[in-house]
C-alpha cells in the first residue's frame, strides 16, 4: 500500500536536498510524480536546497486541492507514482488530508517535508495534523547546530540578530543574519529559551548566569 510520510526537522536539517534527491531516486527508477512547494526561500515555485540543488515545482496555494489536481492529471492520461511535497508546514490542514486520500485511495506515495514548530514553538497546524495522519514520521538524521555546538532544536526568528517571539506564524525567511529583514537562526532549546542568538552571545560575552541566582 502507498504511504504518506513526513521527514520533519528544524531548519538547515537537510528536507529540500533529501526531498529533491528522493525525486531524483523515484525518477531513475521509471516511476513518474510531481514535485509541490509552498513558502521556498526564493519566493519562486522551486524546490531549492541550501547545497545549491533546484527543481521546479507546483506552487502550493490555499485554493489547490491536490485530490483535484491529482485525477485531472490521471484522467488526462498522466502517470502518477509519487507526489514530494517540500514546505508542507505551509499547507493547510485540508491540505494534507487530501494527501491522505490520494495515498489511501489512489495508490500514490506521498513524501512530505517540512517543520514541526513555528518560532514561538507552536505546532504548524498542518504539521500537527499530519502527525495525526502520516503512516510514519522520519526525523532527518542530519543536525544542525545551534551557535554554542549544542544540537539545534528549535527555529528562532530574528531582526538585526535580535530573537522576536511576537508576529504572523508565516514569514518567509532564511537563515543567516539579513540587516533589518527577517531572518531566522537554530538554536538549541536552552538559548531559544533565553532569547539568545549568536548576534546577542557575540555582544555579551559573559557567561549564562546560574538558574538559581
Amino acid at each position: 500500500m502507498a504511504e504518506l510520510v513526513y521527514f520533519t526537522g528544524p531548519m538547515d536539517c537537510g528536507k529540500s536536498t533529501l526531498a529533491l534527491q528522493i525525486a531524483y531516486t523515484e525518477t531513475e527508477a521509471g516511476r513518474s510524480g510531481r514535485l509541490f512547494t509552498e513558502g521556498d526561500r526564493t519566493g519562486l515555485a522551486m524546490i531549492t536546497s541550501r547545497i545549491g540543488l533546484a527543481r521546479a515545482a507546483v506552487l502550493v496555494e490555499e485554493s489547490l486541492d491536490f485530490w483535484e489536481y491529482v485525477v485531472a492529471e490521471l484522467s488526462a492520461g498522466q502517470r502518477l507514482d509519487f507526489l514530494v511535497c517540500d514546505e508542507a508546514q505551509f499547507y493547510t490542514p485540508g491540505q494534507i488530508d487530501q494527501l491522505a486520500r490520494i495515498a489511501d485511495e489512489l495508490g500514490i506515495e506521498v513524501f512530505c517535508f517540512g517543520i514541526l514548530t513555528d518560532f514561538r514553538t507552536a505546532m504548524f497546524p498542518a504539521s500537527r495534523r499530519l502527525v495525526e495522519l502520516c503512516d510514519r514520521m522520519e526525523v532527518l538524521q542530519v543536525r544542525p547546530r545551534c551557535w554554542c555546538g549544542a544540537p539545534a532544536t528549535h527555529n528562532a526568528r530574528t531582526v538585526d540578530g535580535v530573537m522576536v517571539v511576537e508576529g504572523d506564524q508565516v514569514v518567509v525567511g532564511d537563515t543567516g543574519a539579513s540587516n533589518g529583514v527577517v531572518s531566522y537562526q537554530v538554536l538549541c532549546r536552552r538559548h531559544h529559551r533565553l532569547r539568545m542568538t549568536a548576534q546577542v552571545a557575540k555582544a555579551d560575552p559573559t557567561p549564562d548566569p546560574l538558574p538559581f541566582e
